[in-house]
């Protein structure tokens, strides 16, 4: 009688054999019965770390951390029925931000769907248009070429979900039971000595649509020169770029004479290049558009754009009915104003270090323009500099010693809402590398601490800035945080204070509706979890906090950082309607 807990067993060893070879190093997974041949097989493959943890929606978010440090596809396996459901946020991040999740849902077999069995739902596409691929290899049999052909799919999606446009890849892994080998199973996985390469970027430039087009041919040209007329600049939203990939960024910069605009999730801001190449970067753009006068002068003839949407909605406001110019390798289209008129299916290094040296007629021969920009930057970091230093302390002085004292060559995780506009307004840059992360594709206040144990997980060492409902939103994660060797800092200013800036304030009911405030003792939680907790409330504070946590032996803990946000309120409108107000002799 054929054993069909260990026909399971095999099908589930092949899978990952091509999953390992494709490049996979780092499995997720929840517990639960169905997904048991699926854990099996992980635990005999020598070349997976596979880390438990209990609730889904945590899992997922820490194995997104995970791929987003390591650059490498990592897999989530849950049991069949609600379980996947609980993905559904960080696979929308995945989605969106392009990172390559490789998600196992365990299933029923055909003949138990739709007919009432227990922990049983339709998972067919369950994840829509939010994956790259879907397959349903159907139920483990025993035949010839059964082996072969998972260990292919498993190849496979890997390689989609690091494609060109990367992202989540969805494999539903029907089981028949027993789901459990008989004793006399032989079955092992293959020792994989190298991994697959993901493939190298293309160096085919493409036009929307389906034209793929050379990066000499004629109309790509045409459509550069004829919208690349007259005074621009570059925008580099969120985005992930190399070393050399921002050598070549300031290369075309300098060959075009124009300023580049980068937004803190572009990765730009910290390191890429300290000397006069990339001396086109600026970062104070959110405040200095506050100006009007200094908004009206700088004001561009054409935009060229990489990444996604900015942060800073003072940026996307004051380039709309600019025409623009959007570099994208994958297949989404970034463009929330409408203002798009080409977009180059490109890599975004490959197509700067293409342009530099193209002998095209692009850019601006006005040296003022370029000028201006600088002049106008330089104001503004004098006069940022000159009002922190002499207002009540907030999170400006936060962000400033933070990114001042993080160590060279690790990671900040940005939550959204008001920490990742704060730090857009007050971070500046500095000439050590520092990677920034932030789950910006969906904008979610999902699973922040679960995602910077995934991060730590991924090899980066991570520190994390929060707000305080962004932190509780993601209790489960707290579980990963005990042993992180760098600090968790909650921002606790009583609610969602991101609403305090717009038209819902003063609105009936904005407390319990809206600002939403939980009244939570964070050093009992932090107790609980088995977390240290430093409790700060001015500068000399945080500074002795953060180097505590650092330079420690002992785990970095949580950092909790009590904000008066009234008067965070009043600071931060005084000083945009201060810049708003600036002459131009500041």
């Amino acid at each position: 009688m054929t054993d069909q807990g260990c026909v399971n067993l095999r099908w589930a060893l092949a899978l990952f054999d091509g999953l390992v070879e494709g490049g996979m190093r780092h499995l997720v997974l929840s517990p639960g019965s169905r997904s048991t041949p699926l854990v099996l097989a992980a635990q005999r493959q020598p070349a997976l770390t596979v880390t438990p943890i209990l609730d889904e929606r945590s899992a997922a978010f820490f194995a997104l951390g995970v791929a987003r440090a390591s650059g490498r596809p990592v897999g989530l396996v849950c049991t069949s029925g609600s379980a996947l459901a609980h993905w559904f946020p960080a696979v929308l991040e995945a989605s969106e931000s392009g990172i390559p999740l490789v998600l196992l849902s365990a299933d029923r077999p055909p003949e138990l769907r739709g007919w009432g069995a227990n922990q049983t739902i339709d998972q067919t596409r369950f994840f829509g248009v939010h994956v790259r691929a879907f397959h349903d290899p159907g139920t483990p049999e025993d035949s010839p070429g059964a082996g072969k052909l998972m260990r292919a799919l498993g190849r496979r999606a890997a390689a989609e979900s690091l494609s060109d446009w990367p992202g989540p890849v969805h494999l539903n892994l029907p089981f028949r039971e027993p789901l459990v080998p008989g004793v006399d199973c032989r079955a092992e996985a293959t020792q994989v000595q190298t991994a697959v390469q993901p493939p190298a970027s293309s160096h085919r430039l493409g036009l929307a649509g389906n034209r793929t087009l050379e990066a000499g041919s004629r109309p790509l040209t045409v459509g550069l020169t004829s919208q690349c007329s007259g005074r621009g600049l570059i925008c580099c939203g969120p985005g992930d770029w190399t070393a050399d990939g921002a050598e070549a960024l300031w290369q075309l910069a300098a060959r075009l004479g124009v300023p580049v605009l980068c937004d803190p999730l572009s990765g730009l801001r910290f390191g890429f290049g300290s000397g006069s190449v990339s001396d086109h970067r600026l970062t104070r753009y959110d405040s200095l558009l506050r100006h009007p006068a200094t908004a009206a002068a700088l004001k561009p003839d054409w935009v060229l754009r990489f990444g996604r949407a900015p942060v800073s909605k003072t940026l996307l406001g004051w380039m709309a009915e600019v025409p623009t110019i959007l570099v994208d390798a994958g297949r989404g289209w970034s463009d929330p104003n409408h203002d798009v008129r080409l977009k180059i299916d490109a890599d975004p290094a490959v197509f700067c270090a293409w342009l530099a040296d193209a002998d095209l007629e692009l850019g601006t021969s006005d040296p003022d323009w370029l000028a201006g920009w600088f002049q106008a930057e330089r104001r503004l970091e004098r006069f940022a500099t000159e009002y922190l230093d002499q207002a009540p302390w907030c999170e400006g002085h936060l962000i400033r010693d933070l990114i001042a004292r993080l160590p060279e060559g690790e990671g900040l995780l940005c939550a959204n809402s008001m920490p990742i506009r704060q730090l857009d307004t007050w971070s500046g840059r500095r000439a050590q590398p520092l990677r920034l992360f932030g789950n910006r594709g969906a904008s979610g206040i999902d699973g922040q601490t679960s995602t910077l144990a995934g991060l730590n997980a991924g090899g980066v060492p991570t520190t994390a800035l929060l707000g305080d409902l962004s932190f509780l939103h993601d209790l489960s994660g707290l579980t990963a945080l005990r042993t992180l060797q760098r600090p968790c800092i909650v921002i606790n200013n009583g609610g969602g204070r991101i609403f305090d800036y717009l038209p819902q304030h003063g609105l009936p009911g904005f407390e319990t509706l809206w600002r939403t405030p939980v009244a939570v003792d964070l050093g009992a939680l932090a107790q609980t979890f088995g977390l240290i907790h430093r409790q700060v409330s001015d500068g000399a504070g945080f500074q002795q906090a953060l180097s505590e946590a650092i330079q420690s032996s002992r785990p970095g803990g949580l950092i909790e950082v009590v904000i008066d946000a009234d008067l965070s309120r009043r600071i931060h409108r005084d000083f945009w309607q201060t810049v708003s107000r600036l002459g131009d002799d500041t």
